[in-house]
């Protein structure tokens, strides 16, 4: 099993807005590719900026690229995005789960 982990910052004010926006875009086509296990989205407010941190689970590298495409190391991003976000981070991270434990 493979994590991405994805993060961006937005206005405080925006990050509800934003959240509405995650639902319908990101997190619904997470939900829809073949091979995604899970998705966990966590946010932490830090003054007047709110982080977003998507935590996707996936199958297999192949998984990942059914949403990302062929490099996984590249950040997706959605043109409305422009609306929210304070920058572009361009890359994600990726860890081999070697353990999961969920009581």
């Amino acid at each position: 099993m493979i994590a991405r982990i994805w993060h961006g910052r937005v206005l405080a004010e925006k990050a509800e807005a934003y959240h509405e926006f995650l639902k319908g875009t990101g997190i619904k086509e997470y939900r829809e590719t073949e091979g995604n296990l899970a998705v966990y989205v966590m946010q932490r407010l830090d003054g007047d900026v709110t982080h977003f941190t998507l935590l996707t689970l996936w199958e297999s590298e192949e998984a990942i690229k059914r949403f990302a495409g062929d490099d996984i190391s590249i950040a997706y991003y959605y043109p409305e995005d422009k609306d929210f976000l304070l920058e572009f981070e361009p890359h994600v991270t990726h860890h081999e789960i070697l353990e999961h434990h969920m009581r």
